[in-house]
């Protein structure tokens, strides 16, 4: 399997870091403040650009979202 390496599409840095978030949807998911959305980030470490990327969301996690809040 080829392994690619990471270059910052704004400064040519290949330094990055990754990260996660969640978000609520729209609906009833917003008024229950229910992380229905999640996505990981790559964020440069020279320049701090960021890329987003949608990720799965587990229906469990989500259950207990709605618990938790």
């Amino acid at each position: 399997m080829e392994h690619k390496i990471w270059v910052c599409p704004k400064c040519d840095n290949h330094g990055y870091e990754t990260g996660q978030f969640a978000a609520t949807g729209g609906g009833l998911s917003k008024i229950f403040d229910v992380q229905s959305k999640k996505f990981s980030t790559v964020t440069c470490t020279k320049c701090k650009f960021t890329e987003i990327y949608q990720a799965e969301t587990s229906t469990l996690g989500n259950i207990f979202d709605l618990f938790t809040n």
